[in-house]
């Protein structure tokens, strides 16, 4: 009998390594990437049964990936493993298609057991994080409003400008001419209500990008102080 096929994405060679370990005895780790991107085109290529990733990776974010991924290949079962706790991140993945989610102070026989339970059909989501998650939905009575958004184009060059790429990188990443990048960040900055590109920079490293679906401004941090803008903008004058 054929084992499950699994692929890993995590920008931290050991820690892929590590899982790599963990999952032969029972799984066939078919490629290892550190990448949103070079996920991306190893899963439609090799169309792996399991998709352990990390939300925090290069170019494009885990959960952005993610979701493009499932767009594109809904039977593929994706597992995230993260240093991330945040009970809205955690949601929004299950929302947009994970199966599990998971802490990497997690046991690692929560992997193989999370893998196990996604492959017959279920969802696991580690207990610390489900608490997490039922206490922030408890605790949300405030009713929602009309929000801001950025469009799936604009949340991209917004992660790739944060990671420090100039406009023309960033063209030459999505395939897209510098003026257009220029484009891009000047809405966002409008969107934002943002005068710099330090605030801009600052905001986006501050926040998660929690997906590809339009990004949801009241679901990140709150801009700072005028004051502290002014403070910002006269440093980078």
């Amino acid at each position: 009998m054929n084992k499950p096929t699994v692929l890993l994405a995590d920008d931290h060679m050991m820690i892929a390594e590590a899982f790599r370990h963990l999952l032969e005895p029972q799984y066939h780790v078919i490629a290892t990437v550190s990448d949103g991107r070079a996920l991306l085109e190893a899963a439609l290529e090799l169309k792996p049964d399991v998709v352990v990733v990390d939300v925090g990776m290069p170019l494009l974010n885990g959960l952005s990936a993610g979701q493009q991924l499932k767009q594109r290949m809904r039977r593929t079962k994706l597992v995230y493993v993260t240093m991330n706790e945040d009970p809205d991140v955690a949601a929004e993945a299950l929302r947009t298609g994970a199966s599990a989610y998971l802490l990497k102070s997690s046991a690692a026989s929560e992997l193989l057991k999370s893998i196990h339970e996604v492959l017959r059909g279920g969802t696991y989501v580690t207990p610390k994080i489900k608490a997490l998650i039922e206490d922030s939905f408890i605790r949300s009575n405030k009713p929602k409003t009309a929000e801001k958004k950025l469009t799936p184009r604009q949340v991209e060059v917004l992660q790739l400008l944060a990671e420090g790429k100039t406009m023309k990188e960033v063209g030459s990443v999505l395939s897209l001419t510098a003026r257009t990048v220029a484009f891009h960040k000047y809405r966002i900055m409008d969107v934002l209500n943002f005068r710099s590109n330090a605030e801009l920079v600052q905001f986006a490293l501050r926040n998660n990008i929690l997906s590809n679906d339009p990004l949801s401004v009241s679901k990140l941090a709150v801009r700072p102080a005028a004051s502290d803008r002014a403070g910002s903008e006269r440093r980078s004058a």
